[in-house]
């Protein structure tokens, strides 16, 4: 489908777009290299913050992880055993089976966690102007362009 003049991007947008894409990229390879310090993977790094990010009196579920990190329930299901067997989760033993499998972390799980959380906090409120400029960026063009059609 064609965009219509006023919709069409400018060098402006795509500058904006490949600096907050950049910016993106800095921080998830940041994030890989802390993960890999502690010898996690990315994936179980954002599986461990999800779990541990769910709202207060809220259970985890297999289902649920995996919608969270948008994988299939059976690569889920792998990354929980696997995480079981590394003591960084526990399952909930009266569970009805593996899609109702509730998790939590273990002690283990949380101080890999609380060293993580605190190393990306920091890179983000470093990070943040950065990304908010970008952000802005974009938000201003459009802004602009809504502006012109206006009139």
């Amino acid at each position: 489908m064609a965009m219509k003049q006023q919709e069409r991007l400018h060098e402006g947008d795509y500058e904006a777009l490949a600096n907050l894409r950049y910016r993106i990229r800095r921080f998830r390879q940041f994030s890989a290299k802390e993960a890999q310090r502690l010898g996690l993977t990315p994936q179980q790094h954002q599986a461990l913050l999800a779990i541990k990010g769910q709202p207060a009196g809220k259970k985890m579920s297999t289902r649920m992880l995996a919608e969270r990190l948008l994988m299939d329930r059976k690569v889920a299901d792998g990354l929980v055993q696997e995480f079981v067997g590394k003591a960084y989760i526990e399952t909930d033993p009266a569970a009805a089976g593996p899609s109702k499998q509730f998790v939590r972390l273990t002690s283990k799980a949380e101080g890999a966690l609380d060293r993580l959380a605190s190393a990306h906090l920091f890179e983000i409120r470093k990070m943040a102007p950065e990304l908010m400029q970008a952000l802005r960026v974009l938000q201003d063009r459009q802004n602009m362009q809504r502006i012109a059609w206006m009139q």
